[in-house]
């Protein structure tokens, strides 16, 4: 009768656990990197459909440039209403997150605080406003929260503003959007907790500690697992 003899010594628990949070890390960055990112809203600039302290599942891949990306994965294009996390035009070390309101091609204009595409009105239901748009027959002032264009949308590009457009820096006022500053599409709210924007301003262990204490009184908890429209 014979007997196998292993291959090698065999392993510690302590490697085996080194080795199971290793394979962890290295798929939760995969995931990060190629499929979904969380992403905090810090200003109020998507108010009320956004809150300042919400955290967002974002979807990377939704819009996914890369040849071999669209012929594996459910890719479509984007679509006027998506909720999108992008580099700033003007800072690319910081993410925004506005609506997508122009596509490439389409004429847009603003008419008293109103959203005209191809000289026809928009609806826009999540629309908030600090201050109700003045009626029709009223003179605006050159202001770009009342009045802008109109624009044609370059090809590669998109039109974006924020819900809260009496409070947002948005297309309107640094352009339009190259498609390949999008990372993703904000698809739900995993948490969400009271704050405001002082609240990240803050040192890092303030903003933890505050975070931790406050973190039954303070978590919205209705908003949890909320689809973002």
């Amino acid at each position: 009768m014979t007997t196998s003899t292993p291959s090698g010594p065999p392993k510690s628990t302590a490697r085996e656990y080194f080795e199971s949070i290793v394979i962890a890390v290295i798929l939760a960055l995969f995931v990060r990197t190629w499929c979904f990112q969380a992403f905090k809203i810090p200003t109020g600039s998507m108010e009320n459909n956004l809150l300042i302290g919400d955290h967002l599942v974002v979807n990377k891949f939704l819009f996914a440039p890369a040849a071999f990306e669209k012929a594996l994965l459910p890719i479509r294009s984007f679509r006027r209403g998506d909720v999108v996390v992008f580099k700033s035009p003007e800072d690319p070390e910081r993410d925004f997150i506005k609506r997508v309101i122009g596509l490439p091609g389409e004429t847009l204009e603003l008419r008293h605080k109103k959203i005209f595409i191809n000289g026809a009105a928009l609806e826009e239901p999540y629309v908030h406003y600090l201050l109700p748009p003045r009626p029709d027959g009223e003179m605006t002032a050159f202001d770009k929260r009342e009045t802008y264009g109109p624009v044609n949308v370059p090809q590669g590009h998109l039109f974006v503003m924020g819900d809260n457009r009496d409070n947002s820096q948005d297309s309107r006022y640094w352009g339009f959007l190259p498609q390949s500053y999008v990372k993703g599409r904000a698809v739900m709210v995993y948490w969400s907790f009271e704050s405001d924007a002082a609240d990240y301003e803050r040192p890092g262990l303030e903003q933890l500690l505050a975070g931790l204490t406050g973190f039954v009184t303070k978590t919205r908890w209705g908003r949890l697992g909320q689809q973002i429209q």
